[in-house]
């Protein structure tokens, strides 16, 4: 059966278009539910009898028929699983793949699950339950009626199918149809209809088998709050954003707020360098951290500098008013700020309106509540720029001690804090597996395991290489190609090799596994891997990009065993001049994976002459000539504070720390990999002019070097930002005799200044936009690593495309899709080193605990109150605070009267009476964990040398060189049983 469907549109020069659309109605799609008697059913029946849901207000067998709020707003309810023979209509289906890809997804692996009887039922082209749009009826009133017809008609075609003496002589009490919205007016209509129809909160609470669903419930607001006093102003309306923002009287950015000052953030505006800032609660007006936000610029006359004050939200409960000592603290800061040197204000807005929520799923614990008995609690989220959260809850008894998952509904203008509803419990609070999770998922790093379907990509096992693979690739086997990585690595992606030719030059090879002949573009395998991006490496943990099978297995090119890569190699001089060059897709045979250190042994020990030796010694030569080359076109040799951990293979956890060493052999791979990434980053340009993907470092501004060049000056040093040479020169010449660490540290403090660098796709840019600032390159890609990095697969299809080793296709060449892409890298290479930190930042906290260790640090900055103190042994920094404090932050139990430090501000010095603390100072401080906060530990930083009276704690006699000492290592299970 066909229909029309016509309507008009006023093109851009207001011609009027009449547009005629067809759509076909069908009498042929089944109901799905085994009752029925009349309809085909070509699949197996998906609504059974089998589940039968005790509800306190509909107490017979029912079906439930969802409206579009409830899946968008109620979608953790349902993915408990509890309800069964559910009926998701195409119409609602449709509006939330509209409104939501991420539920619409989550929707998708329910129904895709056979065991919760979810049915699709086709309604918009069923003959009985399509509903044309009426005259000046709006689309969303449309969809509402198009829900309550097909609700109808299932419930009356039920009960046709169930009115037969077989039926009836059954017993059974006959299956009806009920609807659940959330929306009063189709409530109101649907029972006008005599549809059976509940709100979902109702509907979950009459649930009598399972109580505890009512904390999964979305809380929009909570009982007797609607007559609260309001606490913030109004947001704009959407029109009314659209219009200040489209007459230039708004300025829309994403909101960021502050790790350290909880009443402070910024707001990310294209034409303002810094952002705008945000400042006090009113201002902020209900952000949340990652919104997308229109801010109000205030008058010149009231812009205001950024604080410097640490703001830690006190303990609060789940009153919403704010006590008197948090509207003084709020004002102390405020006040401070505003009378701020000209000099130092920015550009100060207040958010007026949210153009886009950016919520998600947040992990943390419960604060324990001082009411007995209660259902209403604070949730205190892991991440310190998230506001706490309302929630209600039966069972916070259990979830006391225990890392938590909570989502945000909404925030009221008349709630402090935002309500939210409980979602899931992680695990104990402080076991090592629950708080690698947290690290996770508050990463948005995904680490579920690997589908049946991404799994189905994968070779089938036991792989061989075939004649017909040998005729295709280059035979390399009879090198002497080798592997240089970390200790333990088992996804080896890259070798190297190197040979004397008969006319004096030298051949040097780069072999990259060839990851991209397993993962073919499209399939389950492709797009899983695009979306995780990268492999995520936590401390003793790895998340891996690809599925095991290829990452530590056939891709990894261990020793002695042939595998695919895809060979960069170029004929050289012995000044390490690049004569020629080729790619190609070869078998190689790796003769030896080597780590480091055993590479580094190998070269210095005159007595090898192997070939191995040999080509090492050549590389590692050509390296220094290569890097050296670099540094004098203005390559910058950064630093950061780098640690490794031993772990205890049983318990995982930390059981020494150490710094991570840096060999010869380790630059001589970091210089053939750069080589490979510009050689191959120049090829794929040239050939893709439009669609190349690439990787650039912009410069920063140069307010970014702010801090270096004022710390450098301090010390006397004339740090040049001018250039990256500049840089690299001004760099080199800070040394200091006295202190063989303060070099690396200048570094160190350089490394903050940069830029983040990014993949981008060649036609989005100019060429001199594709500057790599770090590497001094007009040109740079990523090619090296494609076990762990998306953007060497795609870089080696782009590659192989153009040699002739691989066929194209329509993704590869799209511009769009391919920044897409390229959007989603930096994303998840961003969060990946976020991640990381946050493991080494959790296993550090782990090792002290229970310690206490005596170290030599470095001031890296002084502040108003603090030392900022660096610790070369741990890499780690902390803060050393040099005031007395109220609240015992800084763990001293004295008066602010017993020991006075003036901070000198043209210096930036910390003056104790005859002991001044400088930048890049040298100190001795007492490390320990502070576990009063068990969301937040922290480790404490206490002065030992200089000796302060009445500030520096004591040295133990039996520990007077605990400075320079090594901790003890934890001693595993396995060496107490050799013991």
């Amino acid at each position: 059966m066909q229909t029309l469907r016509e309507f008009t549109r006023k093109t851009k020069r207001g011609n009027i278009l009449k547009i005629v659309r067809e759509h076909y109605l069908r009498d042929d799609i089944g109901c799905g539910s085994d009752l029925c008697q009349y309809c085909f059913q070509n699949e197996v029946y998906q609504l059974t009898s089998e589940h039968d849901i005790k509800s306190s207000i509909f107490k017979f067998p029912h079906y439930i028929v969802l409206d579009t709020n409830v899946v968008l707003d109620q979608i953790d309810v349902l993915e408990e699983n509890v309800l069964h023979n559910v009926i998701v209509l195409t119409t609602v289906l449709n509006e939330v793949k509209h409104k939501s890809s991420s539920i619409y997804k989550r929707l998708n692996e329910i129904i895709h699950d056979r065991t919760r009887n979810f049915y699709v039922f086709v309604n918009e082209h069923h003959k009985d339950t399509y509903a044309d749009r009426e005259p000046d009826e709006s689309a969303n009133d449309r969809n509402d009626r198009a829900i309550r017809l097909a609700a109808k008609w299932y419930d009356t075609h039920l009960h046709t199918s169930q009115a037969s003496k077989t039926f009836q002589s059954s017993g059974r009490t006959a299956t009806r149809v009920v609807l659940l919205t959330d929306d009063a007016g189709n409530r109101a209509k649907a029972e006008a209809e005599d549809i059976l129809v509940a709100s979902a909160a109702d509907y979950v609470k009459s649930l009598e088998d399972f109580p505890l669903l009512v904390d999964k419930l979305s809380q929009k607001t909570f009982e007797n709050e609607k007559q609260a006093l309001p606490q913030y102003p109004p947001h704009l309306s959407m029109k009314e954003l659209l219009e200040g923002l489209r007459y230039k009287k708004l300025l829309q950015g994403s909101f960021q707020a502050s790790r350290e000052n909880y009443l402070e953030g910024n707001v990310n505006v294209e034409s303002y360098e810094k952002g705008i800032l945000i400042q006090g609660r009113e201002s902020l007006n209900r952000a949340v951290d990652g919104d997308i936000v229109a801010v109000e610029l205030l008058p010149e006359s009231e812009w205001s500098a950024p604080s410097e004050i640490v703001l830690e939200e006190k303990n609060v409960y789940a009153d919403d008013v704010p006590s008197e000592e948090r509207v003084e603290e709020e004002k102390e800061m405020l006040q401070q700020v505003q009378t701020a040197p000209a000099a130092e204000r920015t550009p100060t807005g207040r958010i007026v309106g949210i153009v886009r929520r950016k919520w998600r799923q947040y992990c943390g614990i419960l604060q324990p509540s001082l009411i007995e008995d209660t259902t209403r609690h604070i949730f205190v989220p892991a991440d310190r720029k998230i506001p706490r959260i309302r929630i209600e809850t039966r069972q916070a008894a259990k979830l006391q001690n225990q890392r938590i998952i909570v989502t945000i509904d909404s925030w009221p203008r008349n709630s402090r804090y935002p309500h939210g509803h409980f979602v899931r419990s992680l695990g104990p609070l402080g076991n090592m597996a629950t708080e690698n999770e947290v690290i996770l998922l508050e990463h948005d790093v995904p680490h579920c395991k690997f589908s049946e379907e991404v799994l189905s990509f994968l070779p089938k096992m036991p792989w061989t290489i075939t004649e017909e693979d040998y005729a295709k690739r280059v035979d390399l086997r009879d090198l002497y190609i080798c592997s240089v990585d970390p200790p333990g690595c088992t996804d080896i992606d890259d070798a190297l090799h190197c040979r004397e030719l008969p006319n004096g030059n030298l051949e040097v090879g780069v072999h990259i596994a060839d990851v991209s002949h397993f993962i073919r573009p499209g399939n389950a395998l492709d797009k899983e891997a695009a979306a995780r991006g990268t492999t995520v490496y936590l401390v003793g943990k790895r998340i891996d990009m690809v599925p095991e099978l290829l990452s530590s297995n056939l891709c990894s090119l261990v020793g002695g065993v042939e595998r695919f890569a895809f060979s960069c190699v170029w004929e050289v001089d012995n000044q390490a001049n690049v004569l020629s060059k080729r790619f190609h897709k070869s078998v190689i045979k790796s003769k030896r994976a080597m780590t480091y250190e055993e590479a580094q042994a190998l070269i210095d020990d005159s007595t090898e002459t192997g070939e191995i030796a040999k080509s090492l010694r050549h590389l590692n030569r050509l390296a220094k000539i290569l890097k050296k080359r670099r540094m004098d076109n203005g390559a910058l040799v950064l630093a950061s504070p780098e640690i490794r951990f031993q772990v205890d293979s049983e318990t995982h956890e930390p059981l020494e720390v150490e710094a991570k060493q840096m060999r010869d052999t380790n630059s001589m791979v970091e210089e053939f990999m750069l080589l490979a990434n510009i050689t191959v980053a120049q090829h794929i340009a040239a050939e893709f002019t439009e669609c190349a993907v690439l990787r650039r470092h912009p410069k920063p501004p140069p307010t970014n070097f702010d801090p270096l060049v004022k710390a450098a000056r301090y010390q006397g040093f004339e740090v040049a930002i001018n250039t990256g040479l500049e840089l690299a020169h001004s760099l080199d010449k800070c040394v200091k005799a006295d202190n063989p660490y303060f070099n690396t540290m200048i570094r160190i403090l350089t490394t903050r200044c940069m830029m983040q660098a990014v993949y981008f796709i060649s036609g989005s840019l100019q060429k001199e936009e594709f500057f790599h600032y770090g590497l001094a390159a007009d040109i740079y890609t990523h090619f090296t690593s494609p076990i762990r990095r998306y953007s060497d697969i795609m870089v080696h299809r782009l590659l192989a495309a153009s040699i002739g080793a691989d066929s194209t296709y329509a993704q590869l060449l799209e511009r769009k899709s391919n920044e897409e892409l390229c959007n989603n890298l930096n994303y998840r290479h961003k969060m990946a080193q976020y991640a990381g930190r946050a493991s080494v930042a959790l296993n550090t906290h782990l090792f002290f605990r229970g310690k206490e260790e005596e170290e030599e640090g470095y001031v890296l900055f002084v502040r108003k109150n603090a030392l900022q103190v660096l610790i070369p042994k741990y890499g780690l920094e902390g803060t050393l605070y040099l005031k007395g404090d109220k609240d015992g932050k800084d763990g001293l139990e004295r008066t602010k009267s017993e020991v006075i430090f003036t901070f000198n501000e043209e210096d930036h010095t910390q003056r104790c009476g005859n002991v001044i603390f400088h930048s890049f100072d040298p100190v001795t401080v007492r490390l320990s964990l502070d576990s009063s906060n068990v969301q937040h530990e922290k480790l404490i930083f206490k002065l030992v040398k200089p000796y302060i009276k009445g500030f520096s704690v004591e040295t133990a006699p039996e520990a007077s060189t605990a400075a320079t000492a090594q901790p003890p290592a934890k001693k595993s299970k396995k060496d107490k049983k050799k013991k």
